[in-house]
């Protein structure tokens, strides 16, 4: 029986948001195949080991009862990453998949940890994460790839310190209003803001650069916003095409974790099947380009006015929870919750199994 580690927390601020994706990924695996190992990260970046209520994760009390288990029985509850002074990750673990969003967890950074100490996981490697989560070198490389984005600035936190009126200038003059101002490296809609005038766009940047040093305008276009979802490593497939109908300015936060999301989504898209097929092929090509494998979700704009395609991001580490849009669009394209678990997993094993193969190719 395989060892699965699911990985849930961590130090971003989207730590809530995994924890509920957590839970609705625990509940779907296929216990008769997998030994599930589950590893809390906290908010403070300490990784501990839990074994008790699943609910308890969505809740946040599954902390307590990890440190309190580790301090009674460190022999059975302690381990460490590299495997210094105990136990290592892969004494405890076969596989891990990540379930973590944002900073310090879908940047590359928790797979560069991964690949380091040689654990198979699931989902993009270091590169493609890396990518995909900084907006601003993302909207570089699609647009290199060829792939329609709309217009949009690159600014940093110490611009915006040392002189927020000429940021703010060159945001009006390149992009008018409405504008979006966006974290370069966040995820669930955290720290957006739609800009209308001068005043709400000088507050948006000061909002972003609270969350990143790097601070991304995107120009607001009349659009629908489409995503589907990508599974593969060589050959991709997208999945068919859903639809955000936002209730407010934008699919915020609240919208994606703390509604029940029902009303926001319609999947598949009410779209002309040339439309659909487009945008798929789309994302199948950005996906390659940032070097992706495993799984993602594409998000699109479709302006209202024109009929153009743009493509906004990738998300390297969706949301998973039981309305979250990922597994909603695979459902509907044939694929069970619990069987798309399944394809990332074996697809985790299959780019590991490539890469050792070609290391050991290299040695003889």
């Amino acid at each position: 029986m395989i060892r699965l580690g699911i990985l849930f927390g961590g130090r971003s601020e989207e730590h809530e948001v995994s924890r509920l994706s957590a839970v609705s990924v625990i509940g779907a695996i296929d216990r008769s195949k997998y030994d599930i190992i589950m590893i809390g990260i906290t908010k403070q970046g300490e990784w501990m080991l839990y074994d008790g209520d699943v609910d308890k994760i969505a809740t946040g009390e599954w902390e307590e009862t990890a440190r309190q288990k580790l301090f009674d029985d460190p022999e059975n509850y302690a381990f460490s990453l590299l495997g210094t002074g105990g136990r290592s990750l892969r004494e405890i673990v076969d596989f891990v998949l990540p379930v973590v969003h944002g900073t310090y967890c879908e940047d590359g950074t928790l797979q560069g940890l991964l690949e380091m100490i040689d654990i198979p996981y699931g989902g993009c490697g270091v590169t493609a994460s890396a990518v995909a989560m900084d907006k601003i070198i993302a909207k570089d490389v699609f647009v290199r790839a060829g792939l329609p984005v709309c217009g949009y600035v690159a600014t940093s936190a110490e611009e915006i310190s040392a002189d927020i009126e000429k940021v703010a200038a060159h945001i009006e003059s390149e992009l008018g209003y409405p504008v979006y101002i966006k974290p370069a490296n966040m995820g669930s809609s955290v720290g957006i803001t739609k800009a209308t005038d001068k005043k709400t766009l000088t507050e948006g940047l000061q909002l972003a650069a609270k969350y990143d040093r790097r601070v991304l305008a995107e120009e607001g276009i009349n659009c629908r916003e489409i995503e589907t979802a990508v599974l593969g490593n060589y050959n991709i497939e997208a999945s068919v095409t859903g639809e955000i109908v936002a209730t407010d300015d934008f699919y915020d936060y609240d919208s994606k974790y703390i509604d029940d999301g029902k009303p926001k989504m319609k999947i598949p898209a009410d779209l002309p099947a040339e439309i659909s097929d487009k945008i798929r092929e789309y994302a199948v090509k950005a996906f390659g380009a940032i070097d992706g494998a495993g799984f993602a979700r594409c998000d699109f704009f479709l302006d209202k006015d024109n009929g153009n395609i743009y493509i906004n991001e990738i998300n390297t580490i969706p949301g998973f929870t039981a309305f979250s849009m990922f597994p909603l669009l695979w459902e509907n394209t044939g694929s069970p919750y619990s069987e798309t678990i399944e394809r990332i997993i074996r697809l985790g094993y299959e780019r590991y199994n490539a890469k050792n193969n070609r290391k050991a190719d290299k040695s003889k």
